[in-house]
């Protein structure tokens, strides 16, 4: 399975930011994680170094997809040491959305079976990694992590961010979805080719630049009968500072427009 089987009458539509290709060693396995970056520092060394002692480059290909970091830590050398197989960077406008978008147009166009998405903030915990594959192996088109079903871990959850999880981006997207969601703003993912290749739900638009991407696809999926599924995990906040490239209050206001614009079908797409 590679590019090849992409119909050119999807792929010619596809709207992705410019980027360049600064590191790639192959594909080797059906799988890839992607893992989106900007100045992590010391984040996303913890966390490439324990999933190199978890050895998930034996079971995926790592991708890192850079939003133009600037502090020096994706030295190609460094990355090569932990197995990170490829490092893009985008070079056009736009923020999450516009990255994963330059990702997922790799990746499919190399042939991945399927993608995982995890941050680069060193939140959550790699060693989930290989269940999201057994899940895509077995057939579910998108696995969603968790911090709240049973077996999941949440420390130092922000109290905000958690309430406006549980009582309002959740059940809305529940609600609107039909799929009984706990943990929508999570980045830790998992996507079949076939849901992003799918005409109808068409990820690869310009109108996807900052977190429209993750509430839109939670959205889309379960609407069109695409098998879902949520998958407990830890999500981890160091005390004190929060990692996080969201803004105290523009921020969440503008998370909680795209929610209601996906929840009304602002994104969709148009026939």
């Amino acid at each position: 399975m590679g590019s090849s089987d992409i119909p050119v009458s999807v792929r010619e539509k596809w709207e992705v930011p410019s980027f360049e290709v600064s590191l790639w060693l192959g594909r080797r396995h059906p799988w890839c994680v992607v893992i989106p970056v900007i100045n992590e520092g010391d984040r996303i060394k913890n966390m490439l170094s324990r999933m190199a002692v978890l050895n998930i480059s034996d079971r995926a290909d790592i991708i890192i997809v850079d939003g133009g970091t600037s502090d020096g830590s994706l030295d190609i050398r460094a990355l090569q040491e932990v197995e990170v197989r490829g490092l893009l960077v985008k070079t056009a406008a736009g923020k999450l959305s516009a990255q994963l978008r330059c990702a997922y147009a790799f990746a499919l166009d190399q042939g991945y079976e399927g993608i995982i998405t995890i941050d680069g903030n060193d939140k959550d915990d790699p060693e989930a990694i290989p269940r999201f594959i057994e899940a895509l192996k077995s057939g579910v088109d998108f696995v969603q992590a968790s911090r709240f079903v049973m077996g999941g871990v949440a420390e130092n959850t922000p109290k905000s961010r958690d309430f406006a999880i549980r009582f309002i981006h959740a059940p809305m997207l529940s609600l609107f979805s039909g799929f009984n969601w706990t943990d929508t703003t999570q980045g830790f993912r998992a996507y079949s080719r076939a849901l992003l290749l799918d005409p109808r739900i068409a990820p690869f638009r310009d109108i996807f630049t900052t977190y429209e991407l993750l509430a839109y696809l939670s959205y889309r999926a379960p609407k069109l009968g695409y098998r879902c599924m949520e998958l407990a995990t830890a999500r981890r906040y160091p005390k004190g500072e929060v990692p996080t490239k969201i803004s105290s209050v523009r921020g969440n206001l503008s998370i909680l427009s795209v929610l209601f614009k996906t929840c009304f079908g602002s994104y969709n797409p148009q026939p």
